[in-house]
């Protein structure tokens, strides 16, 4: 099932899907960082993490390159963390500055993830929108792909 885009409210984008497994097992695919590198990023990008410390607190530094092979360095830090339900991160400069705050909601036997990334200026929100909706929607595609390919 596709997620659905839309702005919350100026600055911010939500992106939401619902996936089959449950909360603890969607949450795991994002707090194991062997199994983040396999799909997180637009799709054509490979990531490489760096330091994925899963706690307030704790730093998330990555790179991820592109099909072209452009790398693209990225840091946040963890502000909180509620395991299997929420996770809510500030991620840095130099690519863009945003905060995120990832929801696992259950839903019938699945799971909701919503993403709500609220950007840090308007002018960097409009700058990335439609950029950022795509590599939303893409992410959750790998996503899928990994839940259904490791089960």
């Amino acid at each position: 099932m596709k997620s659905t885009n839309t702005p919350a409210a100026e600055g911010a984008i939500v992106s939401a899907r619902r996936f089959d497994p449950a909360p603890a097992r969607v949450f795991a695919a994002f707090a194991n960082p062997a199994q983040l590198a396999r799909w997180w990023g637009p799709d054509g990008f490979t990531t490489q993490i760096h330091e994925f410390d899963l706690r307030p607190g704790g730093a998330w530094r990555l790179t991820m390159r592109g099909p072209d092979g452009a790398k693209f360095v990225n840091l946040s830090h963890f502000l909180e963390v509620a395991a299997p339900n929420r996770v809510v991160y500030e991620h840095d400069d130099p690519v863009h500055r945003f905060r995120m705050t990832m929801t696992f909601a259950a839903e019938g036997t699945g799971t909701r993830l919503t993403w709500r990334m609220v950007f840090a200026s308007a002018e960097e929100f409009a700058r990335v929108r439609a950029l950022v909706a795509t590599a939303n929607e893409q992410n959750f595609d790998r996503l899928a792909a990994h839940l259904v390919a490791s089960r």
